[in-house]
């Protein structure tokens, strides 16, 4: 507060106040003077007046249709992968999702700010204030009782300036707005919890992934050849010293299933990179896993245990893997594709492999481990 004493005016003093007097004393209180103060509609009820209202109401309302229709969306809009070439409809469909989720989300936030922002420039009245600088006080016992009636008479008198008490439409319309959108957010924020990740089995659950073997099938190690109905499977002879490439999981019975073949190369978890190290490499091997390479061939998941993204560069000369989204570095040819740079803390988990009788490579069972970054009461 300024020089002047707060204790000059008492309890009945300030109760005979009305809340304008309050008003003007705190702002005398505070060394504060009003320039300028204009009400953007000093007659009330006009035309323009109304139609600006509308027009604030009209962003709130499309701010709540669009959180709803978030939320249609991200509960009920078809989002399985759908092959083109099988339904193109409802592949094109499918693809959607995405978009229409973040558009609908967007829309709402926009909505909201621009309806914030309308109103504000529409309705609250233009004030320039003058405020006389004073040297900080020291500890207080707390605010005196004058302080705190004029702070709430300020706030008040502001509440009731800014007309927002008697304009009924922009209230419910704000409400509807601000609520449908507090919805969408927390469907946003819980959606993602409601599934139990433990709840399915097989390699479509959160523990498991397409290199599980199924009905005792063989689980081969398929490179990607830019056909996916094309089945190349991969032989030690195909990849020289230092070399490395991404494969995919295979089993006999997805030729029979279209879509199966196309979809496990499209799966998020189902990218391994397989890597031939230079003869003399001896890795330190990770405890249980031993034996999950076969000779100098290393399997390990190609998903980054930061953020997901691809671990996709192999450097011969240092024998890491590469993220290029965040920068973390993999050693594979002294550890076990432990961390050693970047913000990435957990290992790439090893694939264990083997050749079958024909000499290509399967895979000897799934990841030990889920792949990709850390959830709730992962095991790591």
């Amino acid at each position: 507060m300024s020089e002047h004493n707060n204790q000059d005016y008492t309890e009945a003093e300030l109760a005979e106040m009305s809340r304008d007097e309050k008003a003007r004393l705190g702002l005398a209180l505070d060394d504060v003077e009003l320039v300028e103060y204009r009400d953007n509609w000093p007659v009330k009820g006009t035309r323009a007046e109304r139609r600006a209202e509308r027009m604030v109401a009209g962003w709130f309302v499309l701010a709540g249709l669009s959180a709803l229709a978030f939320i249609a969306v991200f509960l009920f809009w078809p989002w399985e992968y759908q092959d083109p070439l099988a339904d193109e409809r409802a592949h094109f469909i499918y693809s959607m999702y995405n978009p229409l989720i973040g558009f609908f989300l967007g829309l709402s936030i926009l909505a909201v700010g621009i309806g914030v922002v309308l109103y504000q420039k529409k309705f609250i009245p233009h004030e320039v204030a003058v405020q006389q600088r004073h040297d900080g006080h020291g500890p207080t016992e707390g605010s005196s009782e004058v302080d705190k009636q004029t702070t709430a008479a300020l706030l008040a008198d502001a509440g009731s300036r800014s007309g927002i008490a008697r304009r009924s439409m922009i209230k419910r319309t704000a409400g509807f707005g601000a609520g449908a959108f507090g919805i969408g957010a927390g469907v946003f924020a819980l959606g993602g919890m409601v599934r139990n990740p433990w709840a399915e089995e097989g390699p479509e659950s959160l523990l498991h992934t397409g290199w599980m073997r199924v009905n005792g099938e063989k689980t081969y190690l398929r490179r990607d050849t830019g056909n996916p109905h094309d089945v190349s499977l991969v032989r030690p002879e195909d990849i020289d010293a230092g070399g490395f490439e991404t494969v995919f999981p295979f089993r006999e019975s997805m030729r029979e299933d279209e879509h199966e073949l196309i979809s496990s190369m499209r799966k998020g978890d189902a990218p391994v990179m397989l890597i031939r190290l230079r003869p003399g490499s001896a890795p330190i091997k990770r405890e249980g896993q031993e034996n999950f390479h076969y000779g100098d061939f290393y399997a390990y998941s190609k998903i980054c245990t930061h953020l997901g993204c691809p671990t996709s560069l192999f450097e011969q000369q240092t024998g890491r893997l590469l993220c290029p989204c965040h920068q973390s570095q993999f050693d594979v040819v002294n550890t076990y594709a432990k961390p050693v740079f970047g913000p990435a803390t957990r290992a790439l988990p090893q694939l264990p492999i083997t050749v079958d009788e024909d000499g290509y490579f399967v895979a000897r069972g799934d990841f030990v481990e889920p792949v990709g970054p850390a959830y709730w009461e992962r095991n790591s």
